[in-house]
């Protein structure tokens, strides 16, 4: 018996009104909205939810998908029911797609079940491109840095995934600016295209403006795409009158705790959020184009638990530009 078939079609307007930036100084274009499989996509997540979230995304001009083997729960989950989207619904638009994936997390038990090794690295890609259902991935990125592990056995296994054919460009998550720089120089004399950096990136969370990263990475022609970039819902409305009962705190607390909102943190959002009602924006349409606005930021990645926060979220392409006076009243506010 012939099993049903599953039809979708995209929105003929999908290109329309989504801004596309080149990764740094490579010829590969990214929406400057992303969509991150990080939290929604795992098993815990109705199949049906995950459905009209990529059909949002897609609709609306966001080519890439942003994964990891250890996204979850359970870990590989993500990447097993992105795959299943892709078969059911997506096999006639992988040429339209981004996909990448990362290794560097524990993933599985033994000592080569994580970090930066050859047998890790390509072990890990193997398996994540099983789960995915896909011949190569176009981005695989090392996940974070691992002192323990030689930067050249790391950046030849990069190398590898390329010249194998499973992976047609290469990037590095949660680096820091001096790393970067001496990962930059293997790659470049392998001749691997290593176009793009993911790190996390807010309002809140400077680290890549200390570290090194953000300047580094310009100087290099390299992109950079940053995850949590509203700080885990933090830098939306959720928290103004305190923590709503279905909130991300309330009943999910791996990435995100009560603790996290003191009463100073609560002052800065609601002072941010008075800012961005003067700018005509929500505060979360801010935060995003905070992040756009100098040209540093390739892409934002954003999750989402519904199709309406992805369409909120795009809202902040509206606007990206800020006065002086604008940058400085964030650094005050975000800063103190």
């Amino acid at each position: 018996m012939l099993e049903p078939t599953t039809v979708y079609t995209p929105s003929p307007t999908r290109y329309d009104s989504m801004t596309y930036n080149h990764v740094g100084t490579s010829g590969l274009k990214l929406p400057a909205v992303s969509l991150g499989f990080w939290h929604n996509f795992g098993d815990i997540t109705p199949y049906a939810t995950m459905r009209d979230i990529v059909f949002t995304a897609f609709d609306n001009g966001i080519t890439h998908f942003d994964l990891a083997n250890n996204y979850g729960p359970e870990p590989g989950s993500a990447e097993k029911n992105c795959g299943r989207l892709l078969r059911e619904y997506f096999h006639h638009h992988r040429d339209e797609l981004i996909i990448s994936t990362k290794a560097g997390y524990e993933m599985w038990l033994g000592p080569y079940g994580d970090l930066g090794s050859r047998k890790y690295l390509l072990a890990s890609l193997d398996q994540s491109l099983e789960r995915l259902g896909l011949d190569y991935v176009d981005i695989f990125y090392h996940h974070h840095m691992d002192s323990s592990t030689p930067l050249e056995e790391t950046m030849g296994a990069l190398a590898t995934a390329v010249q194998s054919g499973k992976a047609l460009y290469v990037g590095l998550s949660n680096y820091d600016g001096p790393t970067l720089e001496k990962a930059t120089a293997i790659l470049d004399e392998l001749h691997v295209p290593f176009i793009i950096n993911q790190n996390r990136y807010s309002i809140f969370d400077r680290t890549v403006e200390r570290n090194g990263l953000k300047k580094t990475a310009k100087k290099l022609g390299k992109g950079l795409i940053t995850f949590s970039p509203l700080e885990q819902g933090l830098l939306t409305n959720r928290y103004l009158n305190g923590v709503p009962a279905d909130s991300r705190i309330a009943h999910d607390g791996r990435f995100l705790q009560e603790s996290a909102l003191t009463p100073e943190r609560l002052q800065q959002i609601r002072d941010l959020n008075d800012l961005a009602a003067e700018r005509g924006q929500t505060l979360a349409e801010m935060a995003l184009a905070w992040l756009l606005h100098d040209g540093y930021v390739t892409s934002v990645l954003v999750g989402a638990s519904r199709p309406q926060q992805l369409l909120d979220n795009i809202g902040a392409l509206k606007n990206t530009t800020f006065s002086d006076e604008e940058l400085r009243r964030i650094d005050e506010i975000s800063l103190r």
